[in-house]
């Protein structure tokens, strides 16, 4: 740099400060569209489907992005320019753009091409995450880097070129380039060495790459090595000996127990896996040992004998359910404070007691103990006995473990213990009298065992449960949680010894006794307790008064007693209790014959959600003041109670020093905002997912102390001008999820300008040119979150589902052409509805009239509708006559059907044509009146009979009713005797009557004439010397 340079430095800073003023004065554009800015130079850009690198306006303070989010998005193509624009880049995030085709949800393979200097622009980068991207080799990176993830990737070969020049990299993630989900041909391959030009090198991580063996010649500066999920059977002490820094190790699951697995799982070798006693002895300051499964059956002593500052193993899902009785292995670790032997069962087989090994005593610093999954039956003194003295234990997880006998008052002995986890057993009460000692390992064999159970992490409280309403227990001095067991009744011999109970979580039992005060007189110290989802009858009025510093009761999900129909229940407990301060009565479904007002003076927050509360106040005046005895009440939870209007009597006798009221999820399509007076110290207002559908019977009332409004899920399309005006304390608003169109200042008037929050996101904004609701949003854009991405457009249908500010310009058509196209639209409309009404009203005037003008059109137009008939004659003759079928079947169809060309005629033929199904008279009526000629084949004239009768009776029908003649005969015998009817006809129309001539030479001649006969009128044929032929009525 110039000697300048330091004089240049604040003037550029000057320089930057004036543009990022500009860029972000009121009114302005987001500045990195289409991404959102975050906090602390961050840019987010994740989820957007872009397929290139945003280019950010020179406008916007480029220099100030400190880190970059564009993942899950689609981008394939990296270039040398992407990012050479922000100076001051420190981390960027590319994962989920090109994953390999195993990752893929498609299962497309996709490649990932990154130019020689896209990165190396970036001196400045120093974390890169490129994971789930299908690239095969490192691309260039720069020195400054200190962080790189390359994970899920198809990377498979490390050399020292590889990450030549990166001197300041400290964490390095290469996981998952080779397994059941990103297959390849062969396992990942780390040259011996090839990392040792990493000098700062503290965290590696190579988990899921089908690693046989521990690559050779790590950086000595390694603090942390994760290899778990690879197939590394064997461990010596080469393997580890010059990581002399390491604290971290992780070799799990690198000799996997298969019946416990819950993925595709290799079986471990029979004597595997080998770990040499002195695998570890070089690791003096290992501070964390993961050996999870691993198909360990036994703990040698020595692995753990340089471990003197291990404060972390993790011995989980193994074999050592015998090794626990037994193990001396932990004598020497007197540091460690958390030690994991979950699920080390034995398969098919649950242990009639657990007693733990003498050498558990040894461990005096350990602070957490994870046994859950092992599968004892019993819980006794004798089970945590060398645990008693461990002065810092403070977590104790039993869960899962199939015990149904548990002396809980062997915990009062552990004065430090704050939390233990009992639950998903199957503990039904208190337990029976320990029995003699007996054998340590009886069991109970031929129990199968579920696939997967291993729980998630879960605290004593249940998932549904509100913590705005209820506290957390985490806090508190000792928790016992006893969720998801058999409990029926609670005795008062199940909590002796436990008067220092803070927190007791007993939700998902099957409690179904009537409380009476009785059940817990022991735990005179309970501060929470956790009864939801049972079956607990509330008759009795002194309820848990045996509880006197009682501050949290949660009752809710005990809605079978409040079904039972004419059974009455009893809440004046709640009077009666001088501490509580929160309670949970929700998803009970109460709706009658309960106490008609609740009472406490120390009650500050009620979560009566998911009742019946609309069929309550139906009835007059008997519930009407059910919360009006709440008189320090300051949280109201009425969601989910069927409500459909809320009276302004209802709101005035809710408690006066309600803070905060939630009435989510009813049928609420009307409010009386004005009401709100009646609660002069409310803070929030919860009204989402109702049926509000516009913000107009008047505004919030002036004086409100009103801060928070969520409206969000409604059906709200508009909203009067000065709605929110009034309301000064105003900072939250919550629109989303509405029907609105448009956002207008004249709403919010004066409190525009003081929100922090204003989500509009989830709306249909129509998005016309010069919308005003933009540059509105603009000016608060401070306080709507998802500008840039997440506020979309519901119309018009070009721009519906993308962000405001892509709206096009060219959508603004000029004002006459807007004009000409509404009126052709409205003309449009009102002819598709004239057509149908008057079609409907007068539609046989209509037929009527139209038929009538038919006849007054010429004789030609009237007869153009006969060239519509389907066939041009029907071909009738005697089936019996071999001799004359086989004359029509391979003459007259051949000459007249595929031998005139574009001039083929249509006949139809009864062997054809003739429709199965239908009777013979039918098909004969639909031939004859169906065709313009029909033509009859004679061999004699003499007797006619049968079809051919019957055939020219339907053509003589014709003759009378439409005065069209229509016979045409061919007489294949010209000597035979001739009937009087034929000479006549030759007489009056000759052109109608055609003999067969017997000399080949005159055929040609026939088939001449037999066609015009077929294809004129037979009126043009009659001897005019005799008659004129038929002729219709004019």
């Amino acid at each position: 740099m110039g000697p300048c340079s330091g004089a240049l430095h604040p003037l550029s800073l000057l320089v930057q400060a004036a543009m990022l003023a500009v860029v972000l004065a009121p009114g302005a554009l987001p500045p990195f569209l289409p991404c959102e800015l975050q906090p602390h130079g961050l840019v987010d850009c994740k989820w957007l489907f872009l397929k290139s690198v945003p280019r950010f306006s020179a406008a916007a303070p480029r220099g100030n992005i400190t880190s970059l989010w564009l993942h899950s998005n689609r981008i394939h193509h990296l270039h040398d320019s992407d990012f050479v624009h922000l100076s001051g880049l420190r981390r960027l995030n590319l994962k989920w753009n090109c994953p390999p085709a195993g990752l893929s949800p498609m299962h497309f393979p996709c490649h990932m091409t990154i130019e020689p200097n896209t990165f190396l622009a970036v001196p400045t980068l120093e974390e890169l995450n490129l994971s789930y991207n299908g690239i095969s080799t490192v691309p260039a990176l720069p020195s400054s880097l200190t962080s790189l993830v390359l994970s899920r990737t198809n990377i498979l070969t490390l050399d020292s070129a590889s990450l030549a020049g990166l001197h300041a990299l400290r964490h390095l993630y290469l996981d998952g380039n080779c397994y059941y989900k990103n297959p390849c041909q062969e396992a990942l391959q780390v040259a011996p060495g090839a990392l040792l030009g990493l000098s700062n090198l503290t965290h590696l991580s190579l988990k899921y790459n089908n690693l046989t063996v521990v690559p050779r010649r790590l950086p000595p500066s390694l603090e942390s090595l994760l290899l778990s999920y690879n197939h590394i059977v064997t461990l010596v002490p080469d393997d580890l000996a010059n990581l002399t820094a390491l604290r971290v190790l992780d070799v799990g699951g690198n000799c996997r127990r298969c019946d416990h697995a819950r993925n595709p799982c290799r079986e471990c070798p029979k004597g595997f896996p080998k770990l040499h006693q002195d695998t570890f002895s070089h690791l003096s300051h290992l501070e964390g040992l993961v050996l999870k499964d691993s198909s360990l059956h036994s703990l040698d002593p020595r692995w753990f004998r340089s471990l003197g500052n291990l404060l972390k193993l993790d011995l989980s899902e193994n074999f050592l359910y015998d090794c626990i009785t037994k193990t001396k292995a932990f004598h020497g670790l007197g540091r460690l404070r958390k030690l994991n032997l979950s699920f080390n069962y034995h398969k098919k087989v649950s242990f009639a007691h657990l007693p733990l090994a003498p050498s558990f005593g040894s461990l005096r610093s350990l602070w957490k103990l994870d046994m859950h999954g092992i599968f004892f039956r019993s819980l006794s003194e004798t089970t945590l006995r060398p645990l008693a003295h461990l002065q810092v234990l403070r977590h104790l997880r039993l869960q899962l473990n199939f015990i149904n006998q548990a002396q809980l008052s062997i915990f009062g002995a552990f004065p430090g213990l704050r939390y233990v986890d009992l639950s998903d057993n199957r503990i039904s009460g208190a337990a029976e009298p320990p029995a003699a000692a007996g054998q340590v390992g009886g069991v109970e064999r031929g129990r199968r065992l579920p696939g997967d159970l291993a729980p998630g992490p879960r605290g004593p409280r249940g998932p549904q449960s509100s913590e705005d309403f209820m506290p957390s227990c985490k806090p508190l001095r000792f928790t016992l949680d006893l969720s998801r067991n058999n409990v029926v009744t609670v005795q008062p011999e199940m909590f002796t010894q436990l008067s220092r109970l803070q927190c007791l979580c007993l939700s998902h039992n099957s409690i179904s006794q009537a409380v009476n005060g009785s059940q817990f007189t022991p735990l005179t110290s309970l501060r929470v307790l956790d009864l939801s989802h049972n079956k607990l009858d509330l008759y009795h009025g002194g309820s848990f008064t045996e509880l006197p510093q009682l501050e949290a009761l949660d009752l809710s999900y005990n809605n079978q007693p409040f079904s039972m129909r004419g059974v009455g229940h009893n809440l004046s407990f709640v009077a009666q209790l001088p501490a509580l301060r929160y309670l949970s009565l929700a998803h009970n479904d109460i709706h009658s014959r309960v106490s008609q007002q609740l009472r406490s003076a120390s009650l500050r927050a009620l979560d009566f959600s998911g009742n019946a509360l609309s069929q309550m106040w139906a009835e007059g005046d008997l519930y009407l003041r059910f919360f009006q005895g709440l008189r320090n009440l300051v949280q109201l939870d009425l969601s989910q109670n069927r409500l459909h209007i809320l009276l302004p009597r209802n709101l005035a006798h809710l408690p006066r020093g309600l803070r905060l009221l939630r009435l989510r999820d009813n049928y609420l399509a009307f409010f009386n905002w004005s009401s709100l007076a009646l609660l002069p110290r409310l803070e929030a207002l919860d009204l989402a997912g109702n049926q509000l559908k516009a913000l107009s019977n008047g505004t919030l009332p002036n004086g409100t102390l009103l801060q928070r409004l969520d409206l969000s899920g409604n059906s709200i399309g508009f909203v009067d001008p000065g709605f929110f005006a009034l309301a000064e304390g105003l900072r939250e608003i919550n629109l989303s999820a509405n029907a609105l169109k448009t956002v207008e200042p004249s709403w919010f008037g004066p409190v525009a300008g003081a929100l922090k929050v204003l989500d509009v996101t989830a709306n249909p904004l129509h998005c016309a040119c010069g919308a005003a609701f933009v540059d509105f949003l603009l000016e608060v854009q401070a306080a709507v979150p998802g500008l840039p991405s997440h506020v979309r457009c519901g119309s018009p249908g070009q721009l519906q589902g993308r962000s405001i500010f892509a709206q096009d310009l060219r959508l603004c058509l000029d004002e006459a052409l807007s004009w000409d196209c509404f009126g052709l639209s409205l003309l449009t409309v009102a002819l598709s509805l004239a057509v149908p009404v008057l079609h409907h009203m007068c539609g046989w005037d209509l037929w009527y009239c139209f038929h009538l003008g038919l006849t007054w059109l010429p004789r030609r137009q009237r007869q153009c509708g006969t060239d519509a008939l389907p066939y041009d004659a029907f071909v009738v003759f005697d089936k019996a006559q071999s001799s004359v079928a086989d004359w029509v079947y391979n003459e007259l169809r051949v000459q007249l059907e595929e031998r005139r060309g574009r001039r083929a005629l249509r006949l139809c033929l009864e062997e054809r044509d003739w429709l199965p199904g239908k009777t013979l008279f039918e098909n004969l009526w639909t031939s004859v009146y169906s065709s313009r000629k029909t033509l009859f084949v004679l061999a004699h004239t003499d007797s006619v009979s049968g079809l051919l009768r019957a055939s020219f009776l339907l053509a003589q029908q014709r003759l009378l009713e439409d005065r069209k003649d229509v016979v045409v005969l061919v007489i294949l015998c010209p000597d035979a005797h001739r009937s009087r009817y034929v000479r006549l006809r030759q007489r009056l129309c000759r052109q109608s009557v055609l003999l067969w001539p017997q000399q080949p030479r005159g055929q040609r001649s026939f088939w001449a004439q037999l066609g015009t006969a077929l294809t004129r009128d037979n009126r043009h044929f009659y001897n005019q010397n005799f008659c004129r032929g038929p002729t219709t009525a004019e």
